[in-house]
């Protein structure tokens, strides 16, 4: 590619963006990666450099890794950061305040892991594993607990007390966990979701706890305070996994979720440039605004290879350049690119971006990240 080309990125992706209430000053954001690095689930001084930095690189959005809400089975690692407690909210407030001190703005994903367990890390409870039918990805029987109405309630009462703690001590808006196979998404999933209560049913009925969190978390927080939910297709144990299979059966998923005061969407999908249902180039994201009307974030493997400007190729879809992602925003099919990987490598990615040094960025390598920071 030519300079023009890295000039028209970079001017394209400095364009700032609305989400409610929140003026992000640029269209990227940083996708949310656990990264297991807070004892006791207090995030320190580490956690705060780590989001910092790349604030101070120029990402618009941070969206942190995911952080478990106060509820005995919300998650079981003790080295996973939680959005409850005197000590853990200390930690967070210190986060916010210096990631808007490097310029950036910032909001917390909110999370329960429902019926997944976490391996190989110091627990912080034994509680039983709960979700919509106890059910596991790709089990048959239960192996833990299907929730009862009681369950739901003071998940959803977890949901809104972090999201109203998050205001409190500083944050930008929350995002609210929906998606890759945690609590909400095994609601979301036929799959999972086995109810034959409100909970269960079709789409629109499988949609209804979510849509309670979000209603909560709305009438918790402030009117103009960002609301996002990130959702998807895929789940880490079942890459094939669809939620729908038309645009039809989309919008009935996505409509509650609007309704019940969504502000943003973050549709997450393992590639960005491929199309979500035939006969139509719109991806995930540009599907839900479509349909939503909603401001959209988009991501999958955003950079990875180093060569932003080349693009990916990959399943079956041909050679997607820059440009297919810059058109795409600039028809306004989605508002914002959440990076992942390739800031976890390169902290200084969207710096090198905004001022077009593509032939600065530093190609993605899994087996260099135990030293990043």
């Amino acid at each position: 590619m030519t300079a023009p080309a890295s000039s028209r990125a970079a001017e394209i992706l400095s364009r700032p963006v609305h989400i409610n209430g929140l003026t992000v000053p640029n269209r990227i954001a940083m996708a949310p990666m656990t990264r297991m690095f807070s004892p006791g689930g207090v995030p320190g001084e580490d956690v705060a450099s780590y989001y910092s930095r790349r604030a101070a690189a120029g990402v618009g959005l941070i969206v942190t890794e995911g952080t478990y809400v106060g509820h005995e089975s919300a998650g079981n690692s003790g080295s996973v950061p939680r959005f409850h407690g005197e000590e853990q909210l200390a930690g967070w407030a210190k986060v916010a305040e210096q990631v808007h001190a490097a310029g950036g703005t910032i909001v917390p994903q909110l999370w329960h892991i429902g019926m997944v367990r976490e391996q190989g890390q110091p627990p912080y409870a034994d509680a039983p594993a709960v979700g919509p039918s106890g059910l596991r990805i790709g089990a048959d029987e239960p192996t833990g607990k299907a929730m009862t109405q009681r369950d739901l309630d003071d998940v959803i009462g977890a949901f809104a007390e972090a999201a109203a703690a998050a205001e409190r001590i500083g944050f930008d808006g929350v995002e609210l966990h929906g998606a890759h196979g945690y609590l909400l998404d095994q609601f979301l999933w036929a799959g999972t979701n086995r109810r034959t209560d409100a909970y269960g049913g079709d789409q629109v009925a499988r949609t209804k706890f979510a849509a309670e969190i979000v209603a909560a978390v709305r009438e918790t927080v402030s009117p103009e305070f960002p609301v996002i939910f990130r959702y998807s297709q895929w789940k880490q144990e079942a890459y094939k996994a669809r939620l729908a299979e038309t645009p039809e059966e989309l919008e009935a998923i996505l409509a509650p979720l609007a309704a019940a005061g969504v502000d943003a969407f973050h549709a997450s999908t393992r590639r960005y440039w491929l199309p979500e249902f035939e006969g139509s180039d719109l991806n995930l994201a540009g599907w839900t605004k479509k349909l939503t009307g909603r401001t959209t974030i988009t991501v999958g493997s955003v950079g990875l290879d180093g060569d932003f400007l080349r693009g990916f190729a990959g399943e079956g879809a041909p050679l997607k350049g820059i440009d297919d992602l810059l058109d795409a925003l600039e028809r306004e099919e989605y508002d914002m690119v959440a990076v992942g990987r390739a800031l976890l490598q390169d902290p200084e990615w969207a710096a090198k971006v905004l001022a077009g040094r593509f032939d600065e960025l530093q190609p993605y390598d899994a087996s260099a990240l135990k030293s990043l920071s």
